[in-house]
Order: structure tokens, then C-alpha cells, then sequence
């Protein structure tokens, strides 16, 4: 019984666990409070520990690193989820604070090393460490690459890496690296542990934005090189709720087929406010409504929905792919449906380009819940799209803010003032 608490392999939530397999690297990728540092710290333990105190685990010499030393020892040693608080008393290792190490029964040495140091890498060797919040890391390339070169004692040298998810070349080279394995969690996963206002106050802040599904659900958000959108970007002009619109249209990109291996349908509901001149105008992106592997009617279906929920002016379609049956599809759900077709006749970059430009003037805000079309734009450049499929939700917001904005002001005149 006095065991049991100690016994991880019991207690761990299922991301906690290395896989198996012949692996070299573990990713622990997660959001915020979800667990990463006991997982670190217990495969630590797994390393170093042998059946018995005294007896010789799979690994001697570790390597523990972090952003700088403070935090390696207070967070991965010394902390409530590190390293001493894991260990049970009859393997618990002391801390040697001169040589900032720890030293189990059994001889095995973990050595803290800073990430800011990538030198003090140079010249030890090891068969195993722990990196932890390697994303943050200011000099994480220099870092990481000496601590490959000195992971080169035993049979088979093995890493754990535990971080929240960054857009960093690091990060995306060790996640492409055929011998790195990983497992994710949300914050949501680890909820038992957590705080009850810790979770309503995050929940109430981020959930439904961009940066709450990189910091709280642990999911890696790529901003593509030369994007026409960025993270940051879109997260400066987040707003709570949206102000009382002067017109609001739905705009529809629909997929060339129907059925489940159909590309997405791309539905986007946006408004303006359209006071003073055109460049005094504003925007705000108010639903995606995408749909995936839906049929002509359920598309024309979710759209018109839209158009129900936000009061919509106009239901705005191109037509490239579909002609006249877009109009017909719709119209058999709403006769009276105010609609307009729209062609492309400009390739996709060059339409995003004029809407990218009104996002740079603080001119277009979003609510929140717009993950899955704020993915697709961050990964849309100015060389085309990065992402797997058809843009289509960025396609329907080009459409949206072309039918809001860019078009009307190009008719726009100033009202005429008589004088007397």
C-alpha cells in the first residue's frame, strides 16, 4: 500500500505514458496544466531506477535542461510535479546544489544544464534526457543540436521532450524526424488536478481562439512563411461580441462534389459597419458555418440557417464550379432567398491579397470560435496555400469582406454637400 502512490504507471492519464517501439525522441505536447512535467519527471524515474534501490536502471547519465537553470530546478527537480516529489523515499536522489545534480542510491546522475548555455552542453555525454518547454527556448537550436551530439552513451540514447506547442523550426524539425514519437493532451485532460477557477478563468478567456488552441488544447498552429495572415494578427483584433451591423452577408465557396470525400464547404457570415468614408469602414467575422462532406442540399441548407441566425442582407456564392445549380440548390430551399453569384476571375492569392491588407489596417475583427478558418488562413501566402486540400474557408471570407467592403467602396461617393 505505502507503494501505491508511486506506482505511476497506475495513476497515468494515457499521454503520460512513453509509447512503445524503437523510438529516440518522446514529445509530450500539451496545453497548459496538463501534465507534462509529472510525465517528464516520471519517465526520469523510469530511466534511472532498477527493481530494487540499489539496482542499476537502463540509464546512468541524464541530461536535464531547461530554459535556464532556475527554472530546470525549480520546475523539473524541485517542483510539485518534479522529479524529488515523484521519487519515493528509499529512491529518492539528493540534490547536490554546488554541482547542480542529482544523485540516486543506485549512482545514476542527472545533470541540470541551462538552455541559454548551449556550450556547457559540450563535452558531457549522456543516455538519456529531459527537455522541458523546448519551444520557448531563445537559442533552442544551439541547444538542442549540442545536446544531440553528447546523447551518445548505451545501446540506444533516448529523449523526452515535454512543451506547450510553439510555431518554432525547432519544435517542427524534431516533430518530423521519423524516430520522434509523440503524445498530446488538452488541459482538459488533467482537470482532476487542476483548480476549478483556474479552468472557468482560462476557459472564459481563450476558449474559441487561436491562441487558446495552442495554449489550452496543445495543438501546434503553423503560421506559413510569408503567410498573408499571422496569429498575431488575428489575435490583436479578437473581440468579445460583435457591435449592431449596417449589413451582414453569408458568403458560400461550395465543393465541386458532393459526399463525404468532398472538400469542405466553406460558409462564412461577416458584417460591416459603414460609417463615415470607406476607410472608416469595419468589419467583424461573426460564424464559420463550414460544413464537411455534405451534400448540395445541406450545404444550401447550413447557409441559409446562417443567413437565419444573424439576420443576413445577402447570401453571396461563386459560381465557378457550379453555374446555375448553386442558384437552383439554394433556391429550392428559399424561393425568396436575396442571392448574388459571384466569379472568380483572379487566382486565389490575388483575391486574398486586397482582404489580407484590410486585416493589416485594424479594419477586420473576429469572435471567437473561428479556429478551423483562422488555421487555414495563417497557412495562405502570397505563393498560394500551404495547407492540405482547398482553402475553402478563407475562400467564402475573401468572397464575405469582397461583398462588404472592397466592392462598395469602390462605388462609393461622397454625399454631395448643398450650400446655400
Amino acid at each position: 500500500m505505502l507503494a501505491l502512490p508511486y506506482l505511476f504507471d497506475f495513476w497515468a492519464l494515457p499521454h503520460q505514458l512513453p509509447p512503445e517501439g524503437d523510438w529516440r525522441t518522446w514529445v509530450v505536447m500539451g496545453g497548459r496544466g496538463a501534465g507534462k512535467t509529472r510525465a517528464g519527471a516520471e519517465w526520469v524515474r523510469a530511466e534511472v531506477e532498477g527493481s530494487r534501490p540499489l539496482d542499476i536502471g537502463r540509464s546512468r547519465r541524464v541530461a536535464l535542461v531547461g530554459e535556464t537553470i532556475e527554472q530546470a530546478r525549480e520546475v523539473m527537480v524541485f517542483g510539485d510535479s518534479g522529479i524529488l516529489a515523484c521519487s519515493p523515499p528509499d529512491r529518492r536522489p539528493k540534490w547536490e546544489a554546488t554541482r547542480k545534480r542529482l544523485v540516486w542510491p543506485n549512482g545514476a546522475v542527472a545533470q541540470v544544464f541551462s538552455a541559454h548555455e548551449p556550450e556547457s552542453l559540450r563535452g558531457p555525454q549522456f543516455d538519456a534526457a529531459w527537455v522541458d518547454e523546448l519551444a520557448k527556448w531563445k537559442r533552442a537550436e544551439d541547444a538542442w543540436d549540442m545536446l544531440q551530439f553528447g546523447l551518445r552513451l548505451g545501446p540506444q540514447p533516448r529523449q523526452c521532450v515535454t512543451t506547450t506547442p510553439r510555431n518554432v523550426d525547432v519544435l517542427k524539425t524534431v516533430l518530423a524526424s521519423p524516430s520522434t514519437v509523440v503524445t498530446h493532451a488538452a488541459t482538459e485532460a488533467n482537470r482532476a488536478y487542476l483548480a476549478a477557477s483556474f479552468l472557468d478563468e482560462v476557459r472564459s478567456r481563450y476558449a474559441g481562439t487561436r491562441l487558446g488552441r495552442q495554449e489550452l488544447e496543445g495543438v501546434l498552429l503553423e503560421d506559413a512563411e510569408g503567410a498573408l495572415w499571422t496569429l498575431a494578427m488575428i489575435e490583436a483584433m479578437r473581440i468579445e461580441a460583435a457591435p449592431e451591423m449596417d449589413r451582414i452577408v453569408v458568403a458560400i465557396d461550395p465543393p465541386v462534389t458532393g459526399g463525404a470525400s468532398a472538400d469542405e464547404c466553406g460558409i462564412i457570415v461577416a458584417g460591416v459597419q459603414m460609417q463615415g468614408s470607406p476607410q472608416e469602414w469595419t468589419s467583424v467575422v461573426l460564424e464559420d458555418a463550414s460544413v464537411q462532406g455534405a451534400s448540395p442540399q445541406q450545404w444550401a441548407e447550413a447557409a441559409i440557417a446562417a443567413m437565419e441566425r444573424h439576420g443576413a442582407d445577402r447570401l453571396v456564392a461563386e459560381v465557378n464550379q457550379g453555374g446555375d445549380l448553386v442558384e437552383t440548390v439554394l433556391r429550392q430551399i428559399d424561393p425568396l432567398v436575396p442571392y448574388r453569384p459571384v466569379r472568380a476571375s483572379k487566382g486565389k492569392v490575388a483575391r486574398a491579397e486586397p482582404v489580407a491588407a484590410l486585416y493589416e489596417q485594424g479594419r477586420v475583427s473576429h469572435v471567437r470560435g473561428l479556429g478551423d478558418l483562422e488555421d487555414q488562413m495563417c497557412r495562405m501566402t502570397a505563393q498560394g496555400y500551404e495547407g492540405q486540400g482547398s482553402p475553402d474557408r478563407v475562400d467564402a471570407l475573401v468572397w464575405a469582406l469582397h461583398a462588404l467592403m472592397i466592392e462598395p467602396a469602390a462605388g462609393w461617393r461622397r454625399p454631395r454637400v448643398r450650400t446655400l
